[in-house]
């Protein structure tokens, strides 16, 4: 059974969609552990306390280390002490981040943890890595969240040898800026990685490789702009149906086609992106996350723990790429 820790009071939609969600993907396999204030209506799951919240809007470092009893630290330390196998939290991303590393701490030889977003690409899922979590990186970085974003892919998506690709702004080996350049040389000689070249962003939502690998500041952009577009292209085609009578009829006719393109698309199907690199693990959930958003989160936290991502990530660690740790100067916490 996991026992998943969520913040109760992080997000827009919180507390209520939270809880509700915890509800939904309670079962005899997932427990999940609310963290809020005493008082909070927690629908029979179990409770525990937290006194403050951390805004969307707070500095992140600064607010993990003013408000240590907060329901988003608390739901990490959690994990830290045994108490979760995993947190989740729609709250402040920077905060899940920082909290991360200060109460579940980074794996020994991880250099920087990072997001891992599963896209909806049109031939089956695929990885995008780092998504948000190193505004700045080295190509040693990039190295290690090829490495981790393949575990992701092998113990999530099922996917036994996959394949990597460089996000670069042409397929061109010497196409990019210097990162990419040398993130393209460390990666090439990476003879546990299959990894195929650049790619670029126009191909991801085709499926460019199981596993595409950039710096967090790209790949946050990068997500962003297929959230907008995705959404936006959505919400136009349902005006369009709805315009006139004949479009109406026509919308009838393709309605089983369009609500399986929105669910293939719709971020909720999936909830969450795991940060990794840590000793435990932990989602972060989309800020707007309703209650479905936040069970699929749960229960991808869930097949985390099933399948020991942490432990994979060790193992993989420990069989080559420690190498990228010892060059970096700042210091395991």
């Amino acid at each position: 059974m996991a026992r998943i820790a969520v913040d109760a009071m992080g997000g827009d939609r919180a507390p209520e969609e939270i809880v509700a969600g915890a509800l939904e993907a309670a079962s005899p396999q997932i427990t999940p552990v609310l963290v809020g204030p005493s008082g909070l209506n927690s629908g029979g799951l179990a409770l525990v306390e937290a006194q403050t919240t951390i805004a969307m809007d707070e500095k992140p470092a600064d607010a993990v280390r003013a408000k240590r009893d907060s329901s988003l630290v608390v739901a990490c330390r959690l994990v830290r002490e045994g108490r979760a196998d995993a947190a989740v939290s729609a709250g402040n991303t920077g905060a899940m981040l920082a909290a991360g590393l200060v109460e579940i701490r980074r794996l020994r030889g991880v250099n920087r943890p990072a997001i891992a977003v599963v896209l909806p690409a049109k031939r089956g899922p695929s990885v995008l890595i780092d998504s948000g979590a190193n505004a700045d990186g080295r190509a040693e970085h990039l190295r290690q969240f090829a490495h981790m974003g393949s575990v992701f892919a092998q113990e999530i998506l099922g996917i036994s040898d996959p394949e990597v690709r460089l996000l670069s702004i042409g397929e061109e080996p010497e196409k990019g800026n210097q990162l990419t350049l040398e993130a393209h040389r460390l990666l090439s000689e990476a003879e546990d990685l299959n990894f195929r070249g650049n790619t670029e962003s126009r191909n991801l939502l085709e499926g460019a490789a199981d596993v595409v690998v950039c710096d967090g500041f790209t790949g946050n952009v990068v997500l962003k702009a297929l959230e907008g577009t995705i959404a936006t292209v959505l919400g136009s085609l349902r005006e369009e149906i709805s315009a006139s009578r004949r479009a109406k009829l026509g919308g009838l006719l393709i309605r089983p086609a369009a609500r399986g393109l929105r669910d293939r698309l719709d971020p909720d199907t999936y909830g969450g992106a795991y940060l990794l690199g840590l000793r435990g693990l932990a989602v972060i959930a989309h800020g707007s996350s309703g209650r479905r958003a936040i069970a699929n989160a749960i229960r991808l936290a869930a097949r985390g723990v099933e399948h020991d991502v942490v432990g994979s990530l060790q193992e993989r660690l420990e069989q080559g790429v420690l190498e990228s740790a010892r060059s970096d100067p700042e210091p395991a916490r």
